[in-house]
């Protein structure tokens, strides 16, 4: 097949999980609920975070910051994917399919490492307590913060650039949720073989390494649990370190699945189901498990909405008087 020139116009057609789906309509609801979940649990803890100074410590700074990139990334991805169903309009632009690209790369790449930091921040509060306050300290917070940005927005630039250079053939229907790599060389009208092999190799050094840490961090924590003299306590710490990597294997699982395996494992019906996951499901996720069984969050939250109730209240209470 011939090359398409992006300057004419042209477009990509994405032909998302929704399209293959035997019952959308179904499917774009549950999609529609679990992106409303995602946008008030993580918007919601955001703001109870940034408002209550009792929460400004490095686990909750972390954990704010764990938000917002959840609340971008499945906002790069979801309105767009039920727009384009509800619309019949499967389209997007060159432009848009890099930008799209682009952001996903770096808010997933960001999120990787900062789960990665958040892991270690729980290895040092439970097991070096004493130390906490100087391990954890704000500067330390602030550059693992900026690590995460800053990497992230480097390899997702270059990678961009890179995959977007190449020419694409006539046909431009993309078999995935959004844009991104993976699916995107299918349709390349180049040797991509060499390329592919970069991809493999950015996957392996952004995920395999995290994922160690995390899983390094979670096992020490596990063994210095298992000496806490509290029932109660023991009980409390593995369930609540279990979710943790539940929620970790999730999001690693997806994306390594999608940028470590192979192409030839797996199929493009398969990649879109995977996609869900780490766009959709995790960001979701992520707040109940994280934060919102968490007491200093809870005590936060009541504390937040309360003074907002009492605002609102105040402010309607004279016009209500005013027209009696």
């Amino acid at each position: 097949m011939e090359p398409w020139n992006s300057t004419l116009g042209s477009a990509f057609i994405l032909m998302g999980i929704l399209n293959d789906s035997g019952s959308p309509e179904l499917l774009c609801s549950t999609i529609a609920v679990l992106y409303m979940l995602a946008l008030t649990s993580n918007g919601l803890l955001l703001l109870v975070i940034t408002v209550d100074a009792w929460l400004h410590v490095p686990m909750y700074l972390l954990l704010g910051q764990l938000s917002l990139m959840d609340l971008l990334f499945t906002s790069v991805v979801t309105p767009k994917a039920l727009v384009d169903f509800l619309s019949r309009q499967n389209t997007i632009s060159f432009g848009g399919c890099a930008l799209q690209m682009f952001l996903a790369l770096m808010l997933g790449g960001a999120e990787d490492l900062l789960l990665a930091f958040m892991a270690y921040d729980r290895y040092v509060a439970i097991c070096h307590p004493l130390n906490y306050m100087v391990l954890m300290r704000p500067r330390v917070c602030w550059s693992m913060v900026a690590t995460s940005w800053i990497l992230a927005s480097l390899s997702a630039l270059v990678y961009t650039m890179y995959t977007m250079h190449y020419p694409f053939c006539n046909a431009r229907k993309i078999r995935h949720l959004l844009c991104e790599i993976p699916p995107l060389l299918k349709l390349a009208c180049a040797d991509t073989s060499r390329y592919e092999l970069m991809v493999y190799v950015m996957g392996v050094t952004f995920l395999i390494p995290p994922l160690v840490a995390i899983l390094a961090s979670y096992t020490l924590i596990l063994f210095a649990v298992l000496h806490v003299p509290s029932t109660e306590g023991r009980k409390k710490a593995l369930v609540t370190c279990s979710s943790h990597v539940m929620v970790v294997g999730m999001f690693y699982g997806a994306a390594t699945f999608m940028y470590v395996l192979p192409s030839s494992f797996h199929s493009p019906k398969q990649d879109n189901i995977i996609s869900v996951f780490y766009t959709i499901v995790t960001p979701a996720l992520n707040p109940l498990i994280y934060s919102l069984r968490n007491r200093d969050v809870m005590g936060g939250m009541r504390k937040v909405l309360g003074k907002y109730i009492l605002l609102a209240y105040s402010l309607l209470l004279p016009s209500r008087m005013k027209a009696r």
